[in-house]
């Protein structure tokens, strides 16, 4: 349990500001916007980016970076995953009249359903994680440029 209690625990935390964002944004109206989804990448990203620290502080000189990769990546799955669930609830069941707030252009022209709207957000969410953890790794990797490293490749 313990090899996934960084992933779990920073992914529900990423989810819940995810969410906690997304409930501000729609105590103002302003949750039917778009554009304002681009700072969730910053909420995904501050999160990561601790879970990555956290784990490569617990591991020290035992941190290996396809185990650090691995971390950083289901962090951000999992958070993807929870806040996909909450968009979908709130999409259906909370607030039904939302998708068509949301997408008015796209619902009548392109016949938009939950689905398809649940799997953009689904691969959003995949597609941020995957790329702030090829990000975030190029940071945490050690470094080849050492004098320790130079004398082995001698």
């Amino acid at each position: 349990m313990d090899k996934f209690s960084i992933p779990i625990k920073y992914g529900v935390a990423i989810a819940a500001g995810l969410i906690a964002y997304f409930l501000i944004l729609s105590i103002f109206g302003a949750h039917k916007y778009p554009i304002f989804s681009l700072f969730n990448g910053v909420i995904m990203g501050v999160g990561m980016y601790a879970a990555i620290k956290n784990y490569r502080d617990k591991k020290g000189n035992k941190f290996k970076f396809q185990k650090g990769f691995m971390a950083s990546l289901l962090t951000g799955f999992n958070a993807t995953i929870i806040f996909t669930i909450f968009f979908g609830l709130y999409s259906t069941e909370f607030n039904p009249g939302f998708l068509d707030e949301l997408i008015t252009v796209w619902i009548k022209d392109y016949n938009t359903s939950i689905g398809i709207v649940l799997f953009v957000v689904a691969v959003m969410g995949f597609a941020t994680s995957l790329v702030l953890t090829l990000a975030y790794m190029q940071l945490f990797k050690q470094s080849w440029n050492t004098k320790e490293a130079s004398k082995h490749t001698l």
